[in-house]
């Protein structure tokens, strides 16, 4: 793509999200750790964008000011009451010659998207991001199906929605938003302009509309793992806050119980997190002989003030001795009690390394161990 035209990007912020059903600006709250706006418009600050207009509320200006704070590359412009207006709003500051209107609400919005739609209206003077429909479309009336069209030419249109500035500006300045029934830019330029082009659009590219779409299939992965060598003067271990009978304890600052430490790291790791040393250091008398159920508790607590549960753990533990299936049940309702899960959640196997290594020697015991995490509002 020519970088000899400029480009601006009118990311829409002013409204309220009322179907989501937050007390706030959907686009403040919390996706994955950090709010949706900011995502959104991170996919827009490369070097092809030479501006992002943010167009908001006056009600959260000042919130989402501080959020970008030392950006040069975005400006505020204050909304209006309707998507409409907000967007004739923001058009009349725009400063570059081919302007993308996006909604605030779509983060996952690919690179490649936004890079087709600048090059659909160098070459055809719009560019709309769209998807072919996949599911059966019906007219209704009074409840009743009335007519299918062919789904062969039904697109589902998405934004950014790319134009010439002096095109938009002039469609919007001959529409009549009352009389029109426009629901978005490619409805307004072809009432006034012409037929929009399509360019291609993405299944990841899905607004977020409703309380389900914030908390349903957006999920983090994290891995922890974790060694103790045997040698404590004591007869049994712990392992996921259970006492298991053994002729040496493990080696640790804390308990020694090298499940719950590779749990507790892989909760970290999926949650952005620093590992259990940073939190729980050897150096820390607090931490001496502790109970890593007490640990992984505080654990917990730092993935709730992140906006994260646990859906699900899976620990794989690789031990010579001692012998361990007598107690894995008792195993998996001790760690699922803690972490607030059912039981069917927590998947724990055992394993030798086959005389092999320090393990396959008896020298000590690894555990790995996996987490997926899920965004609570």
């Amino acid at each position: 793509m020519s970088k000899n035209i400029s480009v601006s990007v009118i990311v829409c912020a002013a409204g309220k999200g009322e179907r989501a059903g937050f007390q706030k600006n959907k686009l403040l709250t919390s996706l994955a750790g950090e709010p949706v706006l900011k995502k959104t418009v991170s996919a827009f600050d490369f070097p092809e964008i030479d501006e992002i207009l943010l167009a908001v509320s006056p009600a959260d200006q000042a919130e989402i000011e501080k959020l970008f704070q030392g950006n040069e590359k975005i400006r505020f412009v204050l909304g209006g009451a309707t998507r409409f207006q907000t967007v004739k709003n923001a058009l009349n500051e725009v400063k570059s010659e081919i302007v993308l209107i996006h909604d605030g609400a779509r983060p996952f919005v690919p690179r490649a998207c936004i890079l087709d739609c600048i090059q659909s209206v160098l070459t055809y003077g719009s560019g709309i991001c769209a998807v072919p429909a996949t599911d059966t479309i019906a007219f209704e009336k009074d409840g009743k199906i009335q007519s299918v069209p062919d789904r062969s030419n039904l697109y589902h249109l998405q934004t950014p929605q790319g134009f010439f500035t002096a095109d938009l500006q002039k469609a919007y300045s001959l529409a009549d938003e009352t009389q029109g029934g426009y629901t978005d830019d490619s409805s307004v330029y072809s009432a006034f302009i012409g037929k929009p082009k399509l360019c291609a659009g993405s299944l990841e590219n899905t607004k977020l509309t409703y309380p389900q779409d914030f908390s349903s299939g957006f999920a983090r992965v994290g891995f922890g793992v974790d060694t103790h060598a045997f040698g404590k003067q004591q007869n049994y271990i712990t392992l996921c806050g259970v006492q298991i009978p053994s002729d040496s304890g493990l080696l640790a600052h804390s308990d020694g119980d090298v499940a719950t430490h590779a749990v507790m790291d892989a909760l970290l790791s999926g949650a952005g997190l620093n590992d259990i040393g940073h939190y729980f250091p050897d150096t820390d008398e607090r931490w001496k002989n502790a109970d890593s159920i007490k640990m992984l508790e505080r654990v917990l607590s730092l993935l709730q003030e992140r906006g994260y549960a646990v859906k699900n753990v899976s620990v794989a533990i690789q031990a010579e001795k001692p012998r361990l299936k007598n107690y894995i049940e008792r195993m998996k309702q001790r760690l699922s009690s803690v972490i607030g899960v059912d039981i069917n959640a927590v998947g724990i196997t055992a394993g030798t390394n086959e005389k092999l290594g320090y393990v396959g020697e008896g020298k000590g015991i690894t555990v790995y161990a996996t987490a997926l995490l899920k965004e609570v509002l």
